[in-house]
């Protein structure tokens, strides 16, 4: 019997996951968590075959927890599901310690493909990271800058790139204007950009989606 801990803040999702997963030969045991810390806490009391981790959590970036998992339970298989696009955070999610990454609108079929590769000790990559991956190594160009910044550094980013002002994007994300200075500064030292005009150009000419 696979015992499992899905990390959502969505309660939906996760019951949804779980219907899912309930058809898994041989019989699973679920756990749940809303919240990083949370996930830690379970982690750190009890050995999971396999933790479904989101990576946008209410409290610590999801790649944070990935982290800290690692660190605690190395062998423990991480799982990415996310509603991000594999061609923003696949690789850098791999790159962390993921065991996997599938994002929510895959098919329940492959959700369960993924956990069984996973749970038995493999990996599980999609076609569409694959080919990401293989187009890197054919490539042989250093990762762009942007795959550096931390979830709100890109949310950030993405605001500042609509022409969005700090007061404007500090009331949508419900942090002070001198926090989102903060950021926009750590953003252009990473991508080594001087001013919003260049974070705009920077942002069309890797043709980065912000949806």
């Amino acid at each position: 019997m696979l015992e499992i801990l899905i990390v959502d803040d969505h309660p939906v999702v996760r019951k949804g996951m779980m219907q899912i997963l309930a058809d898994l030969p041989g019989g699973v045991k679920l756990d749940e968590a809303s919240k990083g810390s949370e996930a830690m806490e379970k982690v750190t009391a009890h050995r999971y075959d396999v933790v479904l981790l989101d990576i946008s959590l209410p409290d610590i970036d999801g790649l944070n927890v990935l982290s800290q998992i690692r660190e605690t339970c190395p062998r423990c298989p991480v799982l990415i599901l996310s509603i991000l696009p594999e061609e923003m955070f696949a690789v850098r999610a791999l790159k962390a310690g993921a065991t996997g990454y599938l994002t929510k609108e895959s098919a329940p079929e492959e959700l369960l493909k993924a956990v069984e590769k996973v749970a038995s000790g493999g990996r599980y990559i999609s076609p569409t990271v694959a080919e990401i991956i293989a187009g890197e190594i054919e490539a042989g160009s250093r990762k762009p800058d942007h795959e550096d910044l931390s979830r709100r550094e890109f949310q950030i980013m993405c605001e500042i790139a609509e022409g969005k002002k700090p007061k404007n994007i500090a009331a949508e994300l419900g942090l002070s204007v001198k926090t989102i200075n903060t950021y926009r500064f750590r953003i252009l030292e990473k991508l080594h950009l001087k001013n919003n005009a260049d974070i705009i150009r920077y942002v069309l000419a890797h043709r980065i989606s912000c949806e």
